[in-house]
């Protein structure tokens, strides 16, 4: 996230490009094989159009990859398509790899817009300057992206369904505050991480502990040693005070966070073979950084996370509130080992699609058959329904009275995470249920 904010007014409504866009509908059919088009879900066996959008997503970087996310997409309008579509409307998925790069970014957003998509649809994206202005100028809106980028909560054309990167990092601090007087932040040496610090903050402040120590780190690093003994060092977790960890030396209170998206594996490799040395320290992250397969990787409950306080949106991967999304996995990903159900990027598109599939049902009961970029903006403007997720997020709405008052992160609806930790190498709930940190958020410092 960049911290900097931006006009960016309403399209209107009426533009000729929001016709042309359904227009194009009626050829995507020939276009689709440059764009990864979604096999066998092309036909429309109704008499009501298609509906087209696409999902975006970063694959094969040396930073941040989200391949489940278009995946998921796919196996989603799968499992709609098989069911007859939306109401009558076959859906049809575009995916694009984004590519961590802020051309990329803008090159997926003028397809989605060049191939008639009436919206886009849980996508990840670290340049959102770069792809909300395109669709801005078609009023096609981003709904339920992954929260990476300041755009995504500032233009009127994007609807998230999480509080993003600013919640996870608040909740953190409000979840350390409770058993850490001492903590070191590691973060990326980016504009986007330039913002964790004073997020973190906010949280530990709630609890009355003072500010995080920032160690800034590579965002694409191979060995962390260095920032692991900064961190170390910055919690005061001195082996000649408390012993070293092999010895069973803990250092109590002092707390280290780590939040380096892929990378952060590689974080706590380093962390774990220097950790011996040193007194041991408790430690955190939020998930999309650390996910149950990390945990595993890392050796579990004999593992550097067992005991790590991780901060999400949603509930547990375990939850039963994920069986639907798990059944269309198990049913119509094919195998597809990109898609992990534990995935925060593969759960947030799941649950744009809710949303999605929420608004198409809503205009055909209002009569409306025409699937526009327009349409879909009014409808989530109007908010005349609040969109039921499951109970995987609080039921969503995108009108101006939803919209918290969050410095910098203006179109935030939904300010709750849930707590989660590392017990006998599994990611169990800490507590039961949401935790709005909405307040945490809205007294946040930015000069912290």
């Amino acid at each position: 996230m960049t911290g900097r904010r931006r006009s960016s007014p309403r399209p209107f409504p009426h533009a000729p490009a929001v016709g042309s866009a359904v227009a194009c509908t009626a050829v995507i059919a020939s276009l689709l094989s440059g764009c990864g088009s979604l096999p066998g879900a092309s036909g429309d066996s109704g008499e009501k159009d298609p509906v087209t959008v696409m999902t975006w997503a970063p694959e094969s970087t040396k930073a941040t990859n989200m391949p489940g996310m278009p995946a998921m997409a796919q196996a989603y309008a799968r499992w709609v398509n098989s069911r007859g579509g939306i109401r009558g409307h076959h859906l049809r998925v575009l995916t694009c790899n984004e590519r961590n790069d802020s051309v990329s970014a803008a090159q997926c957003a003028q397809r989605a817009v060049d191939r008639g998509a009436v919206a886009v649809v849980g996508s990840y994206s670290q340049f959102g300057r770069s792809f909300m202005s395109p669709l801005e100028v078609k009023g096609v809106p981003f709904i339920g992206g992954y929260g990476a980028s300041d755009e995504e909560f500032e233009s009127p054309l994007s609807y998230p369904v999480n509080g993003g990167q600013a919640s996870l990092l608040a909740g953190n601090g409000r979840q350390l505050a409770r058993d850490c007087s001492r903590v070191a932040l590691v973060r990326p040496d980016t504009i986007q991480g330039d913002q964790m610090p004073s997020l973190l903050n906010s949280g530990l402040e709630s609890g009355s502990r003072h500010p995080a120590k920032d160690i800034k780190a590579p965002e694409d690093g191979t060995d962390y040693s260095t920032e692991v003994n900064r961190a170390l060092d910055g919690v005061g977790a001195d082996p000649a005070v408390f012993g070293t960890s092999e010895a069973g030396g803990k250092a109590a209170g002092s707390c280290v966070t780590a939040s380096l998206g892929d990378h952060t594996d590689a974080f706590f490799d380093s962390f774990r073979r220097l950790q011996e040395d040193s007194p041991r320290v408790r430690v955190a992250s939020v998930l999309g950084s650390v996910g149950q397969s990390l945990v595993n990787r890392t050796g579990g409950r004999s593992g550097p996370l067992e005991g790590a306080d991780i901060t999400g949106w949603y509930p547990v991967a375990g939850d039963s509130r994920w069986a639907p999304m798990r059944k269309v996995i198990n049913d119509f990903a094919f195998n597809d080992n990109r898609i992990d159900p534990a995935d925060q990027g593969v759960q947030t598109t799941w649950i744009a699609y809710t949303v999605l599939r929420s608004l198409i049902e809503q205009l055909d009961d209002e009569g409306v058959e025409d699937i526009t970029p327009h349409s879909l903006q009014t409808a989530l403007d109007r908010g005349d329904r609040a969109v039921d997720t499951g109970g995987l997020t609080p039921k969503l709405r995108w009108r101006e009275d939803d919209m918290l008052a969050v410095q910098d992160f203006p179109r935030i609806v939904n300010g709750t995470v849930t707590y989660q930790v590392v017990r006998d190498g599994e990611l169990v709930a800490a507590q039961h249920g949401f935790v709005n940190v909405t307040k945490t958020l809205e007294r946040r410092r930015t000069d912290s």
